[in-house]
């Protein structure tokens, strides 16, 4: 039995994010925490909510509340938000817990022991307006590098660059849209990644296997320009983790506090030892201390291209930095950007499906099989609502509801809701049988490499052989000639719903479930030989015709969709 620990990007708590949000990290997450539970795996999968910084900061501010009061009122609604689309955490944190605090706090003292944190005495913006320094999402302006006219004070959200304030062109406060801005001294924390870039070099060149689009961002970041630069860790903020080294203050920094992108992948930690503490888990290190019996463990991250630089390089050099014997990650899983008929999705002028939103007017599945059906990874995707509507239709409802429905009210009339006792195989199971077996083997290859759409594409293509078998045998014809054989084949074809309940419930696990509740079986097991796994419901089982599996979408509903969510009604 492998050990999958398995991390997805921990989303900013400023709101409900949209459907491009969950296919770049969280669903594909869950879409292998599922997969790997299902082959027998031990597994750890964890995920939180970012709350430092400044956009939680701005989010509160907007909605009027204190801050720790949004984000506490924040985190519980993108819990629920993540039970609605059936996201299988083992634990979702919060990035402001008080295990992430002592950690981050640990990680710095380590840090600044081996020499690897600098004190640096630097300019930065000030509004006189505002009467305050304006870091990161508090200030916008041009980004000199693309052009961009919305890029943000940390990064370029257009071309992914890493920014300071002091490099925007025409830049302006985000809090009160001034331009009278100054540079002031101030003094931060510097993580020296410069001192380490060979020994990043070194492991992001052992990674042979990552995406091209993992390493190619990685590679960029350290080689472009004058290659891997120090990078701040400190902000002049209220709210965040204060600076210490360990438990001990840090003389100069009592205002400050760490910068988001420091303490919030050292969440995946702590969130760890959130599950510990809150009793769902036993001795977490295991999972994360090599020294500890983490060396077998297999740890993949999930998580949108602009999060790259900070997964492959920053948090890496936190790790290896410490010196002490943390589990590094071993596969990247990253993805392009999902975006919304033609343009982007936009929270401000209501433009596209966000994830409450799609609860509202449809079940999980159809979100979760499209969004994974589509999943950006060798190129930026784009959800229609044409594309959306036929997609969903053909494979849910046409392929595999249409094969469940079929066989489970055909059984009913001729043979009773039970599995029937008599019948043979003859060529045509046979020939099912290999192409399954084959198939098969080729969607666990697909899932195991984490290559997204090829596992749904094989997913769907395993419905299709059914379809195809129950075409060409056509038990209802059969059944007036030669009723032991028609036996046999609804025998194969309602052992078959079972296996593909099984083997689909990682893409839609609501589904089913629904499924194997209406065959009335709890054997979960994975096949491993399609024509044991064909008899796993036995001669005279009882079975019940379960609802419609998946409706179709009409193309009223379409239209309705398109124009509510076009943005016109913001």
């Amino acid at each position: 039995m492998a050990r999958h620990l398995i991390t997805s990007a921990i989303p900013y708590i400023n709101g409900i994010k949209h459907l491009g949000n969950l296919v770049g990290s969280q669903l594909p997450a869950d879409l292998f925490a599922r997969y790997q539970r299902a082959r027998g795996n031990e597994v750890l999968f964890l995920c939180a909510t970012d709350e430092h910084g400044t956009p939680a900061e701005l989010a509160a501010s907007k909605a009027g509340q204190p801050v720790a009061e949004y984000c506490a009122q924040m985190h519980e609604v993108q819990s629920k938000i993540a039970e609605g689309f059936c996201l299988s955490f083992d634990h979702f944190g919060r990035s402001s817990s008080p295990q992430n605090h002592a950690l981050t706090q640990h990680f710095a003292g380590r840090l600044a022991d081996a020499g690897l944190i600098r004190e640096v005495s630097e300019k930065q913006m000030y509004s006189l307006a505002d009467g305050r320094y304006l870091p990161d999402r508090y200030i916008e302006g041009t980004c000199p590098n693309c052009g961009f006219e919305d890029a943000r004070g940390d990064q370029c959200d257009n071309c992914t660059k890493q920014l300071d304030p002091t490099d925007l062109i025409n830049p302006r406060s985000t809090i009160s849209g001034a331009t009278d801005l100054e540079k002031r001294e101030t003094r931060h924390l510097y993580l020296a990644q410069s001192q380490m870039r060979d020994q990043l070099q070194t492991w992001v060149d052992s990674k042979t296997d990552w995406p091209v689009l993992t390493t190619s961002i990685a590679k960029k970041w350290l080689n472009d320009g004058d290659g891997l630069q120090d990078r701040g860790i400190t902000r002049d903020l209220a709210w965040g983790i204060p600076v210490k080294k360990g438990q001990d203050p840090w003389t100069g920094m009592e205002d400050k506090v760490f910068y988001v992108w420091f303490d919030a992948p050292i969440e995946y930690i702590a969130s760890a030892q959130e599950w510990h503490d809150a009793g769902k888990g036993t001795d977490w290190e295991r999972w994360w201390r090599i020294d500890k019996g983490a060396e077998d463990v297999i740890y993949t991250q999930f998580m949108g291209k602009d999060n790259v630089p900070f997964h492959t390089l920053s948090f890496p050099a936190t790790i290896l930095g410490s010196g002490e014997p943390w589990k590094l990650v071993d596969y990247i899983k990253s993805f392009n950007y999902l975006n919304y008929d033609g343009g982007q999705f936009s929270t401000s002028r209501g433009r596209g499906v966000f994830m409450d939103q799609a609860l509202e007017i449809l079940p999980s599945d159809y979100w979760r099989w499209w969004l994974l059906r589509n999943a950006p990874e060798s190129s930026d995707a784009e959800f229609t609502w044409d594309l959306f509507q036929s997609n969903t239709n053909k494979d849910l409802a046409d392929v595999l509801g249409n094969f469940v429905s079929r066989v489970t009210k055909f059984c009913r009339s001729k043979f009773g809701e039970i599995v029937p006792e008599n019948g043979t195989w003859g060529y045509q199971e046979e020939a099912l049988i290999a192409e399954l077996n084959q198939r098969l083997r080729a969607y666990e290859s697909f899932m195991e490499a984490t290559e997204v759409r090829k596992a749904a594409s094989e997913l769907r293509s395993i419905w299709v052989a059914g379809n195809e078998y129950l075409q060409a045998a056509a038990p209802w014809s059969t059944f007036k000639q030669d009723p032991e054989k028609a036996a046999g084949q609804v025998r194969l074809a309602l052992n078959l719903i079972r296996l593909y309940a099984v083997v689909s419930s990682p893409f839609i696990p609501d589904a089913c479930a629904r499924i194997l509740a209406a065959m009335k079986t709890d054997d979960t097991s994975w096949p491993n030989d399609v024509k044991s796994d064909l008899k796993t419901l036995p001669p005279g089982h009882a079975f019940a015709v379960p609802e419609v599996t998946f409706r179709k979408i009409t193309d009223d509903e379409r239209e309705e969709w398109k124009t509510r969510f076009s943005g016109t009604h913001a």
